[in-house]
């Protein structure tokens, strides 16, 4: 057995130090960024998304979100007649959705339908609780071949080898974490996982060293976690209690 002796950080267990700075008030911060892929798209916005949870990643958080520049991961229970009407009264809100799957044939087809009649969704996001699972490389890659000119996102995983493994097989942001949900149980069921802030720093510095951007997906318990989040390197995947609140 390998013991890493090296110190892993939760977000609780950090906080940002303040510099001095030019901005005399919150009012006059600006978080909208442009983030550019390495399949050549741009994301325009904040670097929040609300996670692919049924209760979190919804049309109406959708809706809400992209009010101000954020975005949703919209969970893969839709189906195609929904999609089609949300779409063709929500056109401007495109840019800021994406399409998830996992990792099932169904899935796949499904997504091929959805991006085949509504060929303006730009995002995908392929989502399994453990990114470590043998099939999940060659399916991201899968993707990818079949979807070269579009934004994909590909997760969770919590270390650099995977965050680098994902970016080469096609991942254009690599999604982070794995327990780390307030209410997720894989931790106390299985012992497995590492500390966000931590997985967040380790895989954003694989990832932006190969072009790509992450996603720290969960751990968020407050707003101030959201902003260590970016800190630390990443988009912010708002799940769980602060999904909600968005």
């Amino acid at each position: 057995m390998h013991m890493d002796t090296h110190e892993y950080l939760d977000f609780e267990d950090v906080l940002i130090k303040p510099r001095r700075s030019p901005i005399n008030s919150r009012q006059e911060v600006d978080l909208t960024r442009s983030f550019k892929t390495k399949s050549g798209l741009v994301l325009n916005g904040v670097g929040v998304v609300a996670a692919n949870m049924d209760g979190v990643g919804t049309f109406s958080m959708a809706k809400a979100l992209a009010q101000e520049k954020m975005f949703t991961a919209l969970h893969k229970f839709y189906t195609l007649e929904q999609w089609v009407e949300f779409a063709r009264d929500n056109a401007a809100i495109l840019p800021y959705v994406f399409v998830t799957i996992g990792t099932s044939e169904a899935e796949l087809e499904n997504l091929e339908r959805i991006l085949e009649t509504i060929p303006i969704l730009t995002n995908i996001c392929v989502d399994v609780a453990n990114g470590y699972s043998a099939h999940f490389l060659p399916h991201v890659a899968r993707v990818r071949e079949k979807f070269p000119d579009k934004v994909l996102m590909a997760g969770n995983v919590v270390g650099a080898e995977m965050s680098e493994a994902l970016v080469q097989a096609g991942a254009d942001i690599v999604k982070v974490g794995i327990g780390p949900g307030s209410v997720c149980t894989t931790r106390k069921m299985t012992g497995v996982g590492v500390p966000q802030f931590s997985a967040i720093v380790e895989c954003a510095q694989a990832a932006h060293a190969l072009g790509a951007l992450v996603c720290g997906d969960g751990g968020c318990a407050c707003v101030g976690d959201i902003a260590k989040a970016i800190a630390g390197g990443g988009f912010c995947d708002a799940g769980g209690d602060v999904g909600r609140a968005c």
